[in-house]
């Protein structure tokens, strides 16, 4: 009986395999001064930096291993990245949103950060300082010992967070700053042109109310929330932008207004009208 063609094809490549030794397997080592990357969001504006933290191993860092005076990748390996989504202030001067290389100059009493655009650096192989796009120079201070070179964002606010770079005995400060309100305060503004819902206007107007800004804005988005639904949260903002203006007998009525929605409205918390009857209670009672 003559064979099959598709047994001798199977028996060939048995035979192959049995033949050939078995592939390598490829495999990745540590390195010595391991890759980081810490990030922060400010506001709603992510920023992250990306570097390697190489240790001080009984070495003198600052003037030795990392000479005064001369250009630093700030850090080991490749060279360190910082990223924003948004654009930045650092330390007062404006850093469009992008993908920067971070390259150091540290002297003993100043260092500076400059900010390129350069892609293609090997640590600090071929650096052009003529793609940098900003530079600034901050005092260092003494600060305990840090084994391992690391980046910190620290105490961040809504618009503001210092980036510290910490290594050896030294800390450098870095002040940099995010536009959280005009940048929500645009994206608002799209929003409430773009939806006819009430919720958009009204969270539009809470959220400008909470943060002070734009008065006259603030009252029209939470009048045009409460011409598409008048309730417990449209009577509530419209009562606590008449009190910010003073127009105390405006803000009893429509606070009174918010609470007996709020009491007929299962879906709103009793937390919620215990607030707005604290208030109510704080307007009537003032003298």
């Amino acid at each position: 009986m003559p064979r099959q063609p598709s047994l001798c094809y199977a028996a060939g490549l048995l035979a192959l395999l049995l033949a050939c030794p078995a592939a390598a397997q490829s495999f990745t080592t540590p390195r010595p001064s391991p890759n980081a990357k810490v990030i922060q969001t400010v506001g709603t504006t992510e920023m992250s930096v990306s570097y390697s933290r190489p240790g001080v191993k009984n070495r003198v860092v600052w003037g030795g291993l990392v000479p005064w005076g001369k250009a630093w990748r700030t850090g080991a390996n490749e060279i360190t990245q910082f990223q924003c989504a948004d654009d930045v202030w650092v330390e007062g001067q404006k850093l469009a949103a992008g993908t920067y290389a971070l390259v150091t100059t540290p002297n003993p009493d100043a260092v500076t950060f400059a900010f390129s655009t350069q892609k293609d650096m090997a640590g600090l192989t071929g650096y052009d300082p003529k793609t940098n796009v900003l530079s600034v120079t901050v005092k260092p201070v003494a600060a305990d010992f840090v084994e391992r070179m690391q980046f910190t964002f620290d105490e961040p606010t809504t618009d503001e967070v210092t980036l510290t770079l910490r290594w050896e005995k030294l800390a450098i400060p870095l002040r940099l700053k995010v536009d959280t309100n005009g940048k929500t305060l645009a994206a608002a503004r799209n929003s409430v042109a773009a939806m006819d819902d009430w919720r958009t206007p009204y969270r539009a107007a809470n959220w400008a109310f909470d943060a002070g800004v734009e008065p006259e804005e603030t009252a029209k988005w939470a009048n045009q929330a409460a011409k598409l639904k008048t309730n417990f949260q449209t009577s509530g903002l419209l009562a606590k932008i008449a009190a910010k203006k003073g127009d105390k007998q405006t803000a009893v009525k429509l606070m009174k207004q918010s609470i007996a929605f709020g009491k007929a409205d299962t879906t709103v918390a009793k937390e919620q009208v215990d607030t707005n009857e604290k208030l109510l209670a704080e307007w009537t009672s003032a003298k």
